[in-house]
């Protein structure tokens, strides 16, 4: 927090909100000119704001459903393109380390070509939410909840106990998720119930940053936490997605059953990294 006058937990949210506002729309030139990072950027802002919303609803005072949605639906159609790309690139690498006869020569190029097909097709779905009307309305309405705010009471308090009071939420809320993940049976069910362990972690993560230097730890252990659990789900994804590359390409289909197992290793090797990260991430956060 900075120093002088303790702000209130209204007036950091409200700063915040307008910061990831113009971050957002900051970046709609850099995504339509298709530059290095920048999808990946408006996602994570997307997220940023997204995880804000739900997160600081008890201080916001006002119904955000709308912009919860649109931002949601706005970072979907952003993340077709670049999650088909960013699989491509783990499962071509993958690919090229194959034994010799496993052809990897072959199988990275295919699995490329699958990458780059996907990727050009889910093109002009993130164009369309970028010029289409809704966006605008959206930049519109976060520009108004920060600009005009109309916070409840709880907004009044100290921000450092209040942002504080929030961030613990979020913690307690992940650390229902990490324990339906322990008691999921294995298979498809802990790979769901991971999944959505990994969702509460970004947004406890998210929650914590509009405090600022003062949430540094609590942001980098979630964030850790979050890592984890994310490339557990890349290696869920790879192997669904293997699945679908052997029924279209049986040539290579050995091939790509050892992709599949390399991918069942490596979720493994997550899982277990899980109880010390954890540990870690699960220590009180006080801003």
């Amino acid at each position: 927090m900075p120093h002088g006058p303790e702000p209130t937990a209204g007036t950091v949210l409200a700063a915040w909100i307008a910061r990831q506002t113009e971050t957002l729309a900051g970046l709609l030139e850099a995504v339509r000119a298709d530059e290095p990072d920048a999808v990946h950027q408006m996602r994570i802002t997307c997220r940023r704001l997204r995880s804000t919303l739900q997160a600081y609803r008890p201080l916001i005072g006002t119904d955000t459903t709308a912009l919860v949605t649109g931002l949601k639906d706005l970072a979907a159609a952003l993340g077709a393109a670049r999650d088909t790309e960013v699989l491509g690139e783990r499962l071509t690498a993958d690919a090229r380390a194959l034994p010799a006869d496993c052809h990897p020569d072959e199988v990275a190029a295919a699995v490329s070509a699958w990458a780059a097909e996907g990727t050009a097709g889910a093109r002009p779905e993130a164009l369309a939410a970028l010029d289409g009307p809704g966006l605008p309305a959206l930049l519109a309405a976060l520009r108004g909840l920060a600009a005009e705010p109309r916070f409840t009471a709880r907004a009044d308090r100290p921000a450092p106990a209040e942002l504080t009071r929030v961030a613990r939420r979020q913690q307690r809320r992940t650390a229902r998720r990490i324990d339906e993940a322990r008691r999921a049976a294995p298979g498809d069910a802990t790979d769901t119930a991971l999944h959505e362990a990994r969702k509460a972690a970004k947004r406890a993560r998210y929650a914590g940053e509009p405090a600022g230097p003062a949430a540094t730890g609590f942001v980098r252990r979630m964030k850790a936490l979050q890592d984890v659990l994310g490339t557990h789900q890349d290696a869920v994804l790879a192997g669904r997605t293997l699945h679908t590359l052997a029924a279209t390409d049986p040539r290579h289909a050995f091939a790509y059953g050892v992709l599949y197992d390399r991918q069942l290793t490596a979720a493994a090797a997550d899982r277990a990294r899980l109880p010390d990260i954890w540990q870690k991430a699960s220590e009180p956060p006080t801003f």
